[in-house]
């Protein structure tokens, strides 16, 4: 099973280790579960229904960034893209394909439609 990033984000918040508003935590959750789902009801994805469902989650999480006083931060940034990744990456999605048939590299996938 991938970690998500929020299960660190809840830890610190248990701990008082750092400013995590557990309603942003919660939303950012629903957000990645999710996009957990619906990758795991992938059968054979076209490059066209993969890159929807990283749109889906990328705008979910651009709707959650900055609610409940909260931002991501760039070490959070990167958390995202690489559960994103690693979500894809562990059903089998060719990510590096795809990127390259897209003509962009492999961290450039969520750029189109990421606000954070």
């Amino acid at each position: 099973m991938i970690r998500r990033p929020t299960d660190t984000w809840r830890a610190h918040v248990a701990d008082f280790a750092a400013p995590y508003p557990e309603p942003f935590v919660a939303a950012a959750e629903r957000v990645l579960t999710s996009f957990e789902a619906e990758v795991r009801r992938f059968g054979s994805p076209s490059d066209d229904e993969v890159l929807a469902a990283i749109r889906r989650v990328v705008e979910g999480l651009n709707a959650v960034d900055g609610t409940h006083d909260h931002d991501f931060d760039t070490v959070e940034r990167e958390e995202l893209c690489e559960f994103i990744d690693d979500v894809l990456t562990e059903a089998g999605i060719d990510l590096d394909g795809l990127a390259a048939r897209r003509g962009i590299k492999r961290f450039e996938l969520t750029d189109e439609w990421r606000d954070w």
